[in-house]
């Protein structure tokens, strides 16, 4: 009996390390599959990050895209009717353009990286490319960040939208193939090279000059570009007669405030997309406050201009309106993230009353303005970019006005010298009898309403 018992007791010590070794195992194989399953978790977090952010820059896209209908309806309901089809063609023309000369040349411009010709001033020419088909994270160049054709197809939106704000400022007089000429240089070029300077981590980014979604980098280059030609081109015929300013109704209403609705649409992709990245609950967080902050500073502007107008005028002006809502969109673009909705109202209400103002100064400088669009994207493209201050702990005033003194002097310059070569060569204006006439029947041959062929 004392045998079996000495028996059992040595086989249980000699198990001991045979259950210890077991345990040890067995913990072994747990610590394995615990990093495998964290390895696969981080890796599939990549991914996420990577799909979302890809997905957020699709869309955005999208949004910005349709505000290219937005101005194509704006300018045609601002325009007399005899000049609606010219708009409409132009605003078709000018977008494909830039699709093809931002591909070209623009967008390697824009973000040089490592390439620049001249450091953090002039990125290297070359082509945009996209990245292989059927891309896996082993492929991708960055997948935290982002698929490179969806950022190319984001940044071109804007580069169009540049273009966009020209053509309804030169409205009615000048003819298209010199506009289309003045299109290729200012998105193959001068669009690019001063949108690096900030967003293509060049001098400007290095001075703190902040610019959110393009205040001044988007719509001021686009409202400078449109001032320099509207100088050099001269206002319309009988705009300006004996000291007083001729009024020249648009021929649609209507077509002019869906082209606004569109627009302030589309801005909540030009806006919410610029985040950047939506992988994370703090970037969607932000997305959607930046999208809180651009329709309350739209409404600011609307309000404002409809308030100030039935003041001033005994009755509300629904064209100041629609563009005193546009430069409340503008003036919120250079900062919609850090504002609260307050502050941002406010923001976007100084921009209302800065249309309301500038639209008649422009006029008695004899500064012919088709649709406003100096007013909103240039003038209120300023105010929106001094006012990133007012949120943003980390902007400078100093910064600011570096920013939008050098943007002005660059896109002043470039823009002359490219309009007055063009004028030398082609000829800008189309002659007094097409004007009169309308370019619609002048230039193209066809009316945009047959049936009435007054303008």
């Amino acid at each position: 009996m004392k045998l079996t018992k000495y028996l059992v007791l040595g086989a249980a010590l000699t198990a001991i390390p045979a259950l210890g070794f077991a345990q040890e195992a067995a913990e072994a194989v747990d610590a394995v599959e615990a990093t495998a399953a964290d390895g696969a978790l981080e890796a599939l977090n990549t991914e996420m990050v990577f799909i979302f952010n890809t997905l957020l820059f699709i869309l955005g896209g999208i949004l910005v895209f349709w505000m290219a209908a937005g101005f194509a309806m704006l300018e045609a309901g601002l325009v007399r009717s005899k000049n609606v089809t010219m708009q409409l063609m132009k605003n078709v023309a000018l977008f494909s353009l830039a699709a093809i000369f931002y591909y070209l040349i623009g967008y390697s411009i824009m973000y040089p990286g490592d390439a620049w010709m001249i450091e953090g001033w002039l990125g290297a020419l070359g082509t945009a490319g996209l990245e292989p088909v059927g891309v896996t994270a082993e492929l991708a160049d960055d997948v935290s960040y982002a698929s490179t054709s969806s950022d190319f197809f984001f940044q071109l939106m804007f580069c169009a939208t540049t273009a966009s704000i020209v053509s309804g400022t030169l409205a009615e007089r000048i003819k298209l193939s010199p506009f289309l000429v003045f299109v290729i240089v200012l998105t193959a070029l001068i669009y690019p090279m001063q949108a690096s300077w900030t967003w293509g981590g060049g001098w400007l980014d290095e001075a703190g000059f902040s610019d959110f979604a393009g205040s001044t980098i988007v719509h001021s280059v686009g409202g400078w570009a449109a001032l320099t030609g509207a100088l050099i081109l001269g206002p319309r015929i009988g705009r300006y007669r004996d000291g007083r300013t001729v009024p020249m109704p648009g021929s649609n209403l209507a077509l002019a405030t869906l082209g606004t609705f569109i627009l302030w649409m589309g801005w909540f992709g030009f806006n919410g997309a610029s985040q950047l990245a939506m992988g994370t609950i703090g970037d969607v967080a932000d997305v959607a406050r930046i999208m809180a902050n651009t329709n309350t500073a739209a409404a600011g502007g609307a309000i404002a201009a409809l308030i100030l107008t039935t003041v001033l005028y005994k009755k509300p002006d629904l064209t100041m309106v629609l563009n005193g809502a546009l430069a409340g969109l503008v003036s919120i673009t250079a900062e919609p993230l850090t504002p609260g909705l307050g502050l941002a109202t406010i923001i976007g209400a100084i921009g209302g009353i800065i249309v309301v103002f500038a639209v008649p100064m422009l006029d008695k400088l004899k500064i012919d303005d088709v649709v406003g669009a100096i007013p909103v994207h240039l003038i209120a493209g300023i105010w929106g970019t001094i006012a990133v201050v007012l949120s943003n702990d980390e902007a400078s005033l100093g910064a600011q006005l570096t920013g939008i003194i050098a943007t002005a002097i660059f896109v002043v310059v470039a823009s002359g010298v490219v309009w007055l070569i063009v004028k030398a060569i082609m000829g800008m204006r189309a002659d007094q009898e097409a004007e009169i006439t309308g370019l619609d029947m002048s230039e193209l041959g066809m009316e945009a309403y047959p049936d009435f062929s007054k303008g």
